[in-house]
């Protein structure tokens, strides 16, 4: 992380292409960049009992499609 830059460098790729994103309304917006988690990142609280919740609802997901 550079000198003075509050953020951390996973966060410098998305801001730097919001700030090249064209502005369609002309004035002032609001963008929010939210983190994406993957199941890893919760550990032993991801338990097998939510790991398959997740799968029965991705696969409904797919089947909507």
């Amino acid at each position: 992380m550079k000198a003075g830059d509050p953020h951390p460098p996973a966060s410098r790729q998305p801001i730097e292409w919001v700030t090249r994103c064209p502005n369609p309304h002309n004035e002032e917006t609001e963008i929010e960049i939210r983190q994406v988690f993957e199941a890893e990142d919760f550990g032993a609280e991801f338990t097998p009992e939510l790991r398959e919740q997740e799968e029965r609802l991705r696969a409904q997901i797919v089947e909507k499609k």
